[in-house]
């Protein structure tokens, strides 16, 4: 009887401290089995006593240990704001020193079950890198990496990309603002094979060279499942942008994809303009940024038309020429589903796209339309105008830098009153005079 109440003490203290484990890690298959094992059965004397004895002193000595060391990394993510979660470790801009870097490394093991990191806008991770990557083979559930702006070093990259083949969940992978990703993304990316989960790649702004563009182009049939392609900001891409096109023509399921500025031209049009036939998925597409663009429209905008999904469409500051603007004329409309149309800083809008304006009323899904700084001129003004009455879903409207709205005004307000959705009207520089703020009033 007194051994069995000591048994029955026993057990007791050391469920206590499982369920300590259990509260904030989910230790929960560990400990059973930590549990059953000791309940093994065995003849009683007092052999067993001393086995039980010294095993439980063991069990427990291992889970205050534990209690202890997971009680440091909740006041370590308290430190840093965050909350103690066992997928999802969010260290984003929280100013890591290397330090901090280390205790983060000591952490991760407690985490078996991530699968969100972010530690993006942290400094300190370049050139500790490889401290985490060595402990990715105990977070083999990672689905989503984020480390944007980190400063990574070659060794970094190159130890990432060693890594990779210890996360095959990843399905979300944000290198953007890290130079030295440009010119090593082979390094990075060549363990992805055939069958890779990867959904979303963004590599914004990272000094890509024409030869990343080349090796992308040979990466990008493996990846069945991408749906984001984020290249923006990476001007010298350009070069490779044949390779990449022909790897777009077999990513059927891609969602978004991203070209900020990244120095296309006129040539640049016709080359993704053959990739669009594959992309029927496509819901954004964004060219914006590309001055060199401008005259690349002309014979070559038809196949947009391609892109029956098509809900953003972004093409401001892209120098669109006379003869773009016309050709485009004959697509836009045509794109039913648009929710988001952005025409601003192309001035050659202001004496040429009355035609265009007058017939973004067959787009009833429209959401948000940006014209700013277009050089509108009365005519056109007034065929936006009219057009506006027929874009129910219409919430964000911007003229600004338009000066023909000055002392017109009231001709858009009277239709816009008949608006439900409307949420915002910019009207920043257009010579507004006194009438028209009267009428805003």
């Amino acid at each position: 009887r007194s051994q069995r109440r000591k048994k029955n003490s026993l057990d007791g203290e050391t469920k206590s401290q499982i369920s300590f484990a259990n509260k904030f890690f989910g230790c929960s298959k560990l400990s059973r089995k930590e549990n059953s094992d000791f309940k093994t059965t065995a003849p009683p004397g007092n052999g067993f006593q001393r086995t039980v004895t010294s095993d439980t002193d063991k069990t427990l000595s291992s889970e205050m240990e534990l209690g202890s060391r997971m009680e440091k990394n909740d006041q370590f993510l308290q430190m840093l704001g965050k909350k103690t979660a066992n997928k999802h470790l969010d260290l984003n801009s929280c100013g890591l020193t290397t330090a901090d870097v280390r205790k983060m490394v000591a952490l991760l093991p407690f985490f078996p079950d991530l699968e969100e990191l972010d530690i993006s806008w942290n400094d300190f991770v370049g050139g500790n890198l490889p401290s985490i990557t060595q402990q990715m083979q105990v977070t083999s559930k990672l689905k989503v990496l984020r480390l944007a702006s980190c400063r990574l070093t070659t060794e970094d990259v190159r130890a990432l990309g060693e890594a990779f083949e210890m996360i095959p969940e990843l399905e979300e992978l944000n290198l953007s603002w890290n130079s030295k990703v440009g010119g090593n993304l082979p390094l990075i990316l060549q363990k992805f094979q055939k069958g890779s989960k990867i959904q979303v790649l963004e590599l914004v702004d990272c000094a890509l060279t024409s030869e990343d563009g080349a090796f992308l182009g040979q990466l990008l049939p493996k990846l069945q499942s991408l749906e984001v392609l984020d290249l923006s900001i990476n001007r010298n891409i350009g070069g490779g942008l044949n390779n990449i096109a022909q790897g777009l023509q077999s990513i059927s399921t891609l969602k978004i994809l991203k070209l900020h500025s990244c120095g296309l031209s006129q040539k640049s049009v016709k080359i993704l303009d053959a990739a669009f036939r594959y992309l029927g998925e496509l819901r954004k597409l964004d060219l914006s940024c590309n001055k060199e663009l401008g005259g690349g429209f002309e014979d070559t905008s038809a196949l947009l038309v391609m892109l029956k999904h098509l809900e953003v469409l972004d093409l401001h500051q892209c120098s669109l020429t006379v003869d773009d603007i016309a050709s485009l004329t004959q697509v836009i409309p045509l794109l039913s589903n648009l929710q988001e149309l952005d025409l601003s800083f192309n001035k050659k809008m202001g004496s040429s796209s009355e035609n265009l304006l007058s017939r973004l009323r067959f787009l009833p899904a429209l959401k948000s339309l940006l014209i700013n700084n277009c050089a509108l001129e009365s005519e056109t003004f007034t065929a936006l105008v009219e057009a506006s009455i027929h874009l129910p879903a219409l919430e964000i409207f911007s003229l600004s830098w338009n000066k023909c709205v000055g002392g017109n005004l009231k001709l858009l307000l009277e239709t816009l009153k008949l608006s439900t959705s409307l949420h915002v009207l910019r009207l920043s520089s257009c010579s507004l005079v006194t009438e028209d703020v009267e009428f805003l009033g």
